[in-house]
């Protein structure tokens, strides 16, 4: 094996300890399109199916619910969100659960009680809507484009380019639910794609449209990470090519689970009509 690839072996097997995945990606194009139906619909983690931990999801469902109908973020920092969410439970037409541990025997003295299950809840459309128009918003309801994410990770270890077959579970993970979490389709290309049209490093920081179009996406959205050891957090530069033009952000300090929500939360902003993220 030459030294080349050896150093690339190691660097697969120090990503690979650090991203520790949820699942793996199915080897499909990308993430299909949002429904209508999936807009008004989230999901959260309880323990146990009881009412007293249902209520407490309801609002944090109705927060991720109002944000991504809508395509703006900063409804976060909205002090009358607040209100809404003190009557969450008025919004939900219909709520179900998905046992995390579905498969694995009860243990201990854990029983259905204490066993985390994601929480799905769906939402009444015309009340969402209108509780929208209240806060002074309009509902996205033109069709959501598909959007390309090339991100590049650079740590001690060396830098790499996500491909959604790469040995990459945990930060391909992180990016679908980003993009799930606020209804924007999304395609990550193949280890194939990345070779045949050169994407590396370095070419993170230019406008990616050719490359999006010849991919069969939309708009195109870029991203360098970059692991600093003072902060113990990623720094995150993201540009999005979209609307006649190009959109740059940053975050610091932060996970990477964070910084994807920050590139998908962003980029609907932009695509919504809600102005560059700050």
């Amino acid at each position: 094996m030459g030294q080349s690839q050896g150093r690339w072996r190691a660097l697969i097997s120090v990503c690979g300890a650090l991203f520790i995945g949820l699942g793996v990606l199915p080897p499909s194009s990308g993430i299909g399109a949002e429904t209508t139906d999936n807009l008004y619909q989230a999901r959260t983690i309880v323990t146990g199916r009881g009412e007293e931990n249902r209520l407490r999801g309801f609002p944090l469902c109705l927060e991720d619910v109002l944000i991504k109908v809508s395509g703006d973020p900063r409804l976060t920092d909205d002090p009358r969100l607040g209100l809404l969410q003190a009557q969450a439970q008025t919004f939900v037409a219909s709520f179900d659960y998905h046992d995390r541990m579905a498969g694995l025997a009860t243990h201990d003295e854990q029983g259905t009680r204490d066993r985390p299950y994601d929480l799905i809840v769906h939402f009444d459309r015309d009340k969402i809507d209108a509780a929208l128009r209240s806060l002074g918003v309009t509902p996205w309801t033109t069709p959501r484009p598909r959007v390309l994410v090339l991100v590049g990770m650079k740590q001690a270890a060396g830098k790499f380019v996500l491909t959604r077959d790469g040995n990459y579970t945990g930060p391909n993970e992180s990016l679908v639910a980003a993009a799930e979490k606020r209804g924007i389709p999304i395609l990550i290309p193949s280890t194939q794609e990345r070779a045949a049209h050169g994407i590396a490093w370095e070419d993170l920081t230019g406008d990616p449209t050719p490359i999006a179009r010849a991919l069969g996406a939309d708009v195109a959205l870029a991203g360098q990470l970059i692991w600093d050891e003072q902060e113990l957090g990623w720094v995150a530069a993201w540009l999005l090519a979209a609307s006649g033009g190009v959109h740059r952000w940053q975050i610091r300090g932060v996970t990477f689970d964070a910084a994807f929500r920050n590139a998908l939360g962003g980029s609907a902003q932009v695509l919504s009509g809600h102005g560059d993220p700050q």
